[in-house]
């Protein structure tokens, strides 16, 4: 394992910065007890720095965070930016630049962390959606054509190559492998779903399935299904407990771990990482500015913290990364809600917390 990482910082916008903190607080404690040495570098991107100077990613600091083993990010959006400047500008710019073409979005209920479905529990809710990340609709690719008038048309393309599935299908079936179910010791098998709509997006599907079967034969111990995309929305509520890894495409990737996240305790527990796992991967929690908790030191930092344990295992710190999950385990059951304002602790403490359990 590797003992030394460089981690570019950026904190972002609204309560960016205070998860962040804590995530990073958290990371030291880990590094502390694990021996490991974490190199870390504030980067200022984000809505204050375009406002000030009309600047969102510039070429020169893109080419400095292709150095960097990984970046962890607060959050990103400003109520003072037009929408889509910052998001398409910064985030799709990191994403499609440092070809970060893997979403990867662990579904894990913590204990005593309530959840809005009936009688399900930690138990129940433990699987992970695999996003593919660099192609379909949030390409761009299309237009508007005769604009403002009674006959204007517009076109978006949902576009994929074969190497585009091919290398997210194959990074599915080795996470299958190595963090399934029965790789953890709580299934009878690896089972990898892939998510579609192939009986409306049959050209696109055809090519997903014929992959997606290519693949699978040479994962003889990876279990393979097929879910429509509405259909798994429906298990998601009813039966999460189906799932173990997920594979999908972008645009339904993006709406179904949204409603993942509030299955396992809101946007404030949950969290991402967008991979390269040839390059710089990017780490982030899913929540986003909340630009009224923005300095009430509030906010909800767990998702944040497991941005962090996320970005440790993928390095290669697994023990410390899954030692980071643990201290949240132990910490969750004391909190009184995971909203802001209501956890019964301050966000600097909820910190603390999870620091001192490591």
């Amino acid at each position: 394992m590797k003992e030394s990482y460089k981690i570019a910082l950026l904190p972002g916008d609204g309560t960016g910065p205070e998860v962040l903190r804590e995530g990073c607080k958290v990371l030291d404690a880990a590094a502390a007890r694990f021996d490991i040495k974490l190199e870390k570098v504030d980067y200022d991107l984000g809505g204050e720095r375009y406002l000030r100077t009309g600047e969102v990613l510039p070429d020169s600091v893109l080419e400095e965070l292709k150095e960097f083993d990984a970046i962890y990010l607060g959050a990103v959006g400003h109520v003072d930016v037009k929408p889509g400047i910052l998001e398409k500008g910064l985030l799709l710019k990191l994403r499609f630049e440092l070809d970060q073409y893997i979403n990867l979005r662990p579904v894990k209920l913590y204990p005593s962390v309530e959840c809005p479905l009936k009688n399900k529990g930690p138990k129940e809710i433990d699987y992970t959606v695999v996003r593919e990340n660099s192609g379909g609709l949030y390409t761009g690719i299309g237009g508007l054509s005769r604009a403002g008038t009674r006959d204007e048309v517009a076109v978006q393309q949902m576009l994929y190559t074969y190497e585009q599935v091919e290398r997210c299908l194959r990074y599915s079936f080795e996470y299958a492998c190595k963090h399934g179910k029965k790789a953890r010791g709580i299934g009878d098998k690896n089972t990898l779903a892939l998510v579609g709509k192939s009986n409306v997006l049959t050209y696109m599907y055809e090519l997903w399935n014929r992959v997606f079967a290519e693949i699978g034969a040479e994962y003889p111990d990876v279990h393979r299904e097929y879910y429509h995309v509405d259909a798994t929305c429906l298990y998601m509520v009813a039966s999460p407990e189906m799932f173990d890894v997920v594979v999908t495409e972008n645009m339904f990737g993006d709406i179904i771990t949204d409603l993942a996240a509030i299955t396992q305790g809101g946007l404030g527990i949950a969290a991402g990482g967008n991979i390269n796992p040839e390059g710089v991967s990017m780490f982030e929690p899913i929540g986003g500015t909340a630009p009224m908790w923005t300095g009430r030191n509030a906010i909800n930092p767990l998702a944040a913290i497991g941005a962090g344990a996320m970005m440790l295992s993928t390095l290669g710190a697994e023990q410390a990364g899954c030692a980071i999950e643990g201290a949240i385990a132990e910490t969750t059951p004391k909190m009184k809600s995971q909203m802001a304002n209501e956890m019964g602790f301050t966000t600097t403490e909820i910190g603390d917390m999870v620091a001192h359990a490591l």
